[in-house]
């Protein structure tokens, strides 16, 4: 087979694979996560590890809210921590009431990770979202 003939088929299959959705999306990715009622929608979401993904908090309650990501030790941490406000680090957020907010994160291992609101009483209340990266 020519050179020719064979840098065509490799296109055709390059193509192919494109339009069979065959090959990964590595771009940023942005996912938008409402806070109504105490409640985080949608309280489940999967990311792909190393993609940035911009999450868009928008509180549309009347209320103060927080959106902390992490394990279950960096949470047992917060559950009895005394920072007031958050927003210096990229998965510690403070929300104010009827406000939105922008962070980037990139995860960089496949796992599982929880965001809470630590205010009080409003993990209790259900105020808790389950993270799977993939």
């Amino acid at each position: 087979m020519s050179l020719r003939m064979r840098s065509a088929a490799l296109a055709l299959l390059l193509l192919a694979g494109l339009a069979a959705g065959c090959t990964s999306d590595l771009s940023p990715r942005r996912v938008e996560i409402h806070i109504h009622y105490s409640h985080f929608d949608p309280s489940q979401l999967s990311v792909q590890r190393g993609v940035a993904v911009t999450f868009v908090l928008i509180n549309e309650d009347p209320i103060d809210h927080e959106w902390l990501i992490g394990d279950a030790a960096f949470h047992e941490r917060h559950r009895t921590g005394t920072e007031a406000n958050h927003g210096a680090r990229p998965n510690e957020i403070s929300i104010a009431a009827l406000q939105t907010v922008e962070t980037t994160l990139t995860f960089g291992s496949p796992g599982t990770l929880h965001y809470i609101c630590h205010m009080p009483g409003h993990e209790a209340y259900g105020m808790v979202g389950t993270l799977t990266i993939t």
